[in-house]
C-alpha cells in the first residue's frame, strides 16, 4: 500500500480509539460535572402510535425541542409492576423478580398481589432502584406514586415520597414533586406515575376513538401543566425530564375468550395469575395437566417453565410457575368468568400494541433529535449516566441510548470499525487503479533525445 494510505489507516484507527476512549469515559466525565436533576414521568399504557393518531400539541411541544422515541420494546409480561420496576433497575422481570400483577413464591409459600405490595419489601430485594442508588451516592430524591416507591426496598424509600392514593390529582402530584425540587437543591431523581390512559383503555379499549381522545387530552393537558410549572419555579432548562409508559394497550373482545375449566378440571390446578399470560400451579400431575392445556385453544400457547423462549427473559425465577399460557393478541384467558376487559395488555413484547414511546427535554438532549426504537431497559443507564453515578448490573445499554445526548458521539465501536474498513477497501482500489492505468499508458518522453534529421538535410550547404 502506498505510504499515504497507510498514514490514513493510521488516522482513521486513532480516531476510532479516540472516540472509543471518550466513550468510555463518559461517566467519569458526567460524574466530575454539575449534575442537573432528573424527572422521570410514566403515563400508564401510552402506547406508541398514539403519538399518530391523535392530537397532542403540548407533547408535541416538548419533545420537538427535545427527542423522541417512536417505539420501545418494553420487558414481558407487559404489565404495570413488572415493566415499571424494569425502568429502574434495567433488568428484566426475571432478574428482578416483580414477575407479574400477581405472583406465589414456593420459598415463601406467600402471595403477592398489587393490592398489598407495599406492605412487605421482600418481593422487592431482589433489585436495587435507582432512587436507592442515588441515594447511596449522598443525594437526596423525590416520588409520587411510582410503583414500589413507598416500599422500604433494601431498608430505603425515596427521601421525600407519597403513599400511593389513586385518587391524589395529577396536579397535586406534580405540586409536591415540584415543591421538593425548589425547596431541596439535593434532590437529584424524581418520579412521578399517572394511570391514565391505561384505565380508559381497559375499560373502553383502545379502537374506542371518542373515549380514548378525551382520555389523551387529559394526558395532554397534564403534559402542559407539567411544563408550565417547570417554567414557573425556574426548572425548565435546568432539569431533565424523561416522559415514557410502561406498555401499550390492544382491543379484547367477548368473541375471543379461554375459559380454562372447559380444559381441565378445576380441582387439578391453581390459577395464580390471569390473562393474557396465565401462570397455573397444578395440584395433580404436572405432565397430565401440562397435556390438557397444550390442547386447550388454538389462540393460547402453553409452556412448560423450562421451554419458555429465551427471547421473553421469563424462566429463571423461582416465582414463574411450572407452566404459562401465552394468548394470542387479543384473547383473554380466565378460569371460568365471562367478563372481561374491553382493552388488554401482558401479551408478547414483540407485539407493537404492546410498546410504549420515550420523549425528553432538557440540557443533557439533543434538540429535535429522533430514533426510531431502543428497549425500556435501556432508559436505566442512561438515567445513571446523566445523575453520574455507577450502574448496578442490568440488562440495557448505554450505547443504544447516546445518541439522544447533546455531549455524545452517536457511533459505536462496530459502526467505526466499519468505516474505517470501508475506507480502506476503497483506498486500496483506488491505488491499484491509478498502478494499473499509469502502466498501461505509454511513455512518448524521450528526454535527451538526439535531434533526427532528414538524410538530404546534410548536404544542403549553409551558405549558397
Amino acid at each position: 500500500m502506498a505510504p499515504s494510505g497507510l498514514m490514513f489507516a493510521f488516522a482513521a484507527w486513532s480516531s476510532m480509539v479516540t472516540i472509543t476512549q471518550a466513550g468510555n469515559e463518559s461517566h467519569a466525565r458526567n460524574a466530575s460535572a454539575a449534575i442537573s436533576p432528573l424527572l422521570l414521568v410514566s403515563f400508564d399504557g401510552f402506547r406508541a402510535d398514539y403519538l399518530e393518531k391523535y392530537p397532542l400539541p403540548n407533547l408535541r411541544e416538548f419533545y420537538s425541542d427535545g427527542v423522541l422515541v417512536d417505539h420501545l420494546t418494553n420487558v414481558f409480561i407487559t404489565k404495570t409492576f413488572p415493566n415499571h420496576y424494569s425502568l429502574v433497575t434495567g433488568l428484566y422481570a426475571e432478574s428482578h423478580g416483580i414477575l407479574a400483577s400477581t405472583m406465589y413464591d414456593p420459598v415463601m409459600n406467600r402471595t403477592f398481589s398489587v393490592h398489598n405490595h407495599s406492605i412487605d419489601a421482600v418481593w422487592w430485594n431482589e433489585a436495587t432502584p435507582i432512587w436507592v442508588s442515588v441515594q447511596n451516592s449522598g443525594y437526596k430524591t423525590a416520588a409520587a406514586m411510582w410503583p414500589g416507591s413507598d416500599v422500604a426496598i433494601q431498608n430505603k424509600t425515596p427521601t421525600y415520597f407519597m403513599k400511593y392514593d389513586s385518587k391524589v390529582s395529577f396536579r397535586d402530584r406534580v405540586l409536591s414533586l415540584t415543591d421538593w425540587l425548589v425547596r431541596d437543591e439535593a434532590v437529584r431523581l424524581t418520579v412521578l406515575y399517572w394511570e391514565e390512559p391505561d384505565n380508559t383503555g381497559h375499560t373502553y379499549g383502545p379502537d374506542n376513538v371518542t373515549e380514548m381522545t378525551k382520555a389523551l387530552k387529559e394526558v395532554d393537558d397534564n403534559i402542559g401543566f407539567l411544563m408550565q410549572q417547570l417554567k414557573s419555579k425556574g426548572l425548565w432548562d435546568k432539569i431533565n425530564v424523561i416522559v415514557t409508559s410502561d406498555h401499550g394497550m390492544t382491543q379484547c373482545s367477548p368473541d375471543r375468550l379461554i375459559q380454562l375449566d372447559k380444559c381441565l378440571n378445576a380441582s387439578t390446578y391453581t390459577l395464580v395469575d390471569e390473562t393474557p399470560v396465565a401462570a397455573v400451579l397444578p395440584r395433580t400431575n404436572v405432565s397430565l395437566v401440562f397435556n390438557s392445556l397444550s390442547k386447550c385453544h388454538s389462540h393460547m400457547k402453553a409452556y412448560m417453565k423450562t421451554d419458555i423462549p429465551d427471547r421473553l427473559h421469563y424462566k429463571n425465577n423461582v416465582r414463574i410457575q411450572p407452566i404459562i399460557l401465552v394468548a394470542d393478541e387479543g384473547w383473554t384467558i380466565v378460569q371460568n368468568e365471562k367478563h372481561l376487559r374491553l382493552g388488554d395488555h401482558g401479551y408478547d413484547n414483540s407485539l407493537p400494541s404492546m410498546h410504549p414511546f420515550l420523549a425528553a427535554h432538557g440540557p443533557a438532549f439533543r434538540k429535535g433529535y429522533r430514533l426510531p426504537h431502543f428497549n425500556s431497559v435501556d432508559i436505566y443507564p442512561l438515567m445513571c449516566h446523566l445523575l453520574g453515578i455507577s450502574e448496578k448490573p442490568n440488562n440495557g445499554s448505554f450505547s443504544s441510548t447516546r445518541c439522544l445526548l447533546a455531549s455524545e458521539s452517536c457511533l459505536d465501536l462496530a459502526s467505526i470499525i466499519g468505516i474505517v474498513i470501508g475506507s480502506l477497501m476503497v483506498l486500496t482500489t483506488l491505488t491499484c487503479l491509478f498502478i494499473f492505468i499509469r502502466n498501461r499508458v505509454p511513455n512518448s518522453s524521450r528526454p535527451f533525445a538526439r535531434l533526427e534529421l532528414q538524410e538530404d538535410d546534410d548536404d544542403d550547404p549553409l551558405i549558397d
